[in-house]
């Protein structure tokens, strides 16, 4: 077993890397605080962080009943230097950070990639634009949903990653939003 029994009382550290952390690795790390709450503690980080939250993310969210009023863009260089949290798993939402230069995280996390598309980039009417982050966000959700109820101390390394694989490949098709 990867975790086994002795861990199964502990949190897992969690992180959502993106290129600019302001839109999709915080919408993330949300949503593992609250379908996860208890087992997983959720951080997000960019490459190359935008330095503030994309106010369509912080609109959702706050929708969404999520607080909002601590969230912040941060650089992936907060958590890898010494003193920094231990991750249990690494998870990039985007093209450009999962083939980027990624710090070696010490413990070797169990990573994957579950790549979405960028709200922040999408070009269109305001309504448009709040639809699409709403779209990438229950993709996200539904991913997160998916991991958080993995009975994570019965699998070993193998057949985790390619949970984490297959959950990394759902998608939600434009009309099938809630």
């Amino acid at each position: 077993m990867l975790l086994g029994p002795r861990m199964a009382n502990r949190e897992y550290n969690v992180l959502f890397l993106c290129t600019g952390n302001s839109a999709r690795s915080i919408m993330a790390e949300c949503a593992l605080h609250r379908w996860g709450a208890g087992r997983f503690r959720a951080f997000s980080a960019g490459s190359n962080p935008k330095g503030v939250v994309h106010p369509l993310t912080i609109e959702l969210l706050d929708e969404l009943g999520y607080q909002t009023g601590e969230l912040r863009s941060k650089s992936m260089d907060e958590f890898a230097g010494p003193g920094g949290p231990h991750f249990d798993f690494v998870f990039t939402l985007c093209d450009q950070a999962a083939a980027g230069s990624c710090p070696i995280w010490p413990g070797q996390p169990i990573t994957a990639h579950w790549g979405v598309p960028d709200p922040a980039a999408f070009s269109g009417a305001e309504d448009e634009k709040r639809r699409h982050f709403s779209r990438v966000y229950r993709e996200l959700e539904d991913r997160i949903r998916a991991f958080a109820n993995l009975d994570l101390e019965t699998l070993d390394s193998v057949a985790l990653k390619q949970r984490l694989a297959k959950i990394g490949q759902q998608k939600i098709l434009p009309g099938q939003e809630r």
